[in-house]
């Protein structure tokens, strides 16, 4: 257990280091961990990703602990796989806290931020793709979809209404 303990930190550590942009970019990062050691399937992943959009909190740091739990079938697991997709945040925004009055202003990070804004949109299309591919699985589901799509483009409703009128029907039709 030991060992997988520490393929966990290794991983979501890396997830939480390299994931620039939040939830939706890390996606495919850590879509590639869990498909490297095999913790999750594809049809695991996608779930996971819905279920933490559901609850409180990160999308990588639910995840996090969902797959360090099921990993290792206990509560350590769960307990570093969340330490450790937390902990770099925790570093850089100390050490930007202290910095931010000497770096706020130079070329050199607002090139570096510049640069990095149009590859974090690069990353959310590509989980968005991934979870396309996996979560479309019939026409209904592709009606679904896109019809979800077009009212959020053309509405301003709550995406909590939409998940709520969605999770009613799929009761109902199921």
């Amino acid at each position: 257990m030991l060992e997988i303990i520490i393929a966990l930190m290794r991983s979501f550590f890396k997830v939480g280091l390299f994931g620039f942009g939040g939830g939706y970019a890390m996606i495919s990062l850590l879509q590639r961990e869990l498909e490297r050691y095999g913790w999750l399937t594809m049809q695991e992943f996608v779930d996971i990703i819905a279920i933490a959009q559901m609850t409180p909190g990160a999308i990588a740091v639910n995840s996090g602990t969902f797959v360090g739990f099921k990993s290792t079938s206990s509560v350590l697991g769960a307990f570093f796989a969340t330490l450790a997709v937390i902990t770099p945040s925790f570093i850089l925004v100390l050490l930007l806290a202290h910095y931010y009055k000497k770096i706020k202003d130079s070329d050199y990070i607002n090139a570096v931020i510049r640069y990095i804004r149009p590859t974090v949109i690069g990353l959310i299309i590509l989980a968005a793709l991934s979870l396309v591919k996996t979560s479309i699985i019939d026409i209904q589901t592709f009606i679904i979809s896109v019809s979800v799509l077009g009212i959020m483009i053309k509405t301003n409703i709550n995406p909590i209404t939409l998940i709520v009128l969605a999770g009613v029907s799929g009761a109902l039709i199921y």
